[in-house]
């Protein structure tokens, strides 16, 4: 909530009066001046004194929240399931740290994306009845962030978890022996090396750009009495016929700034002492992003040493699969 300040200022000729002068003489000229305080709203009463005090209590009740909640589940345990084949387990909400290279036993080199796991937790469990009628899921917060920048209902859906505000909250569908008590923090360790994840971002924002850019166009030539038509698209294709330019014709606009899912990402290395995640190649999002991670479930395996090719067929409008060692 944003503090204002208004100031009226009445002028007759070059002198400004008062409006209860005013009141007296014709007015010629009638003027408003706002002023923005503050954008914050639980600056307005405090101090600089009161508002590091707040700052710094709120710091340490996030750690010591973090620290009894280690092992929620010494206290009230759910049931907990074996792992059949076909389960549906939860993700993580991570943070883009960068990429670096990485090399295996056999000295390939191999270009990783460095995901961090920072203060993720349950944060409610939503039975199959409260969200779509056929699957269950799983709320999952992380990031810890300042109370005074979420709203109350929020703040109440982390009160009843018995964890900290978090930056990005995000929806995991999960299967029923998959279901994880609320409050129960989630680590690295969630994950193997050798396991495929789809990671979810925003991507980043490049503004309004043209279709070389922006869809890879291959331009007008060069030369040959072409005159400032070099990076257009040149014909958008339909004539007189239709009439019209078909929707989703590739043209110039807003590009990035959308969620992305890179999918089919290898984990080559799980650190667990800083809770990080080597992903293989390249995820959207600018660094320091807080974006999302869960298990492919759609991955097709090769068995070692051996080159294998998934062949598609249609026949009849079926699509036919094939895999070939």
């Amino acid at each position: 909530m944003a503090a204002w300040s208004c100031r009226f200022l009445l002028q007759r000729g070059p002198r400004l009066i008062s409006p209860r002068a005013a009141a007296e003489s014709p007015v010629q000229l009638v003027g408003c001046v706002r002023t923005v305080k503050t954008t914050t709203w639980f600056e307005e009463h405090l101090t600089e004194d009161n508002q590091e005090y707040m700052r710094k209590t709120m710091a340490e009740e996030y750690r010591r929240q973090t620290a009894e909640k280690l092992n929620p589940l010494k206290d009230e345990p759910w049931q907990r399931h074996e792992w059949t084949e076909g389960s549906r387990r939860v993700g993580l909400v991570a943070v883009k740290l960068g990429m670096a290279p990485i090399w295996t036993k056999t000295g390939e080199k191999h270009a990783v994306t460095m995901l961090q796991v920072q203060d993720c937790h349950v944060i409610k469990c939503l039975p199959r009845e409260e969200y779509d009628g056929h699957t269950a899921a799983l709320v999952v917060g992380g990031k810890n962030v300042s109370p005074f920048h979420r709203s109350e209902h929020y703040m109440e859906m982390f009160r009843n978890a018995g964890v900290p505000p978090k930056q990005k909250i995000t929806t995991f569908k999960v299967s029923d022996n998959a279901i994880i008590k609320p409050g129960t923090p989630l680590y690295a360790a969630h994950f193997r090396p050798g396991q495929y994840v789809d990671v979810t971002a925003k991507s980043i924002g490049k503004g309004f750009q043209g279709v070389m850019k922006r869809w890879g166009f291959k331009g007008q030539p060069a030369s040959h009495g072409q005159t400032k038509t070099h990076r257009r698209p040149g014909a958008s294709g339909p004539g007189g016929d239709p009439a019209k330019v078909f929707k989703g014709k590739k043209m110039p606009g807003r590009m990035g700034n959308i969620y992305v899912t890179a999918f089919g990402l290898k984990i080559w290395r799980v650190n667990t002492k800083y809770n990080v995640l080597y992903v293989n190649g390249s995820v959207p999002g600018h660094r320091n992003c807080v974006l999302k991670v869960k298990i492919n479930t759609h991955t097709l395996y090769c068995p070692k040493g051996y080159t294998c090719r998934l062949i598609v067929f249609v026949h009849h409008g079926l699509f036919l699969l094939f895999w070939a060692v």
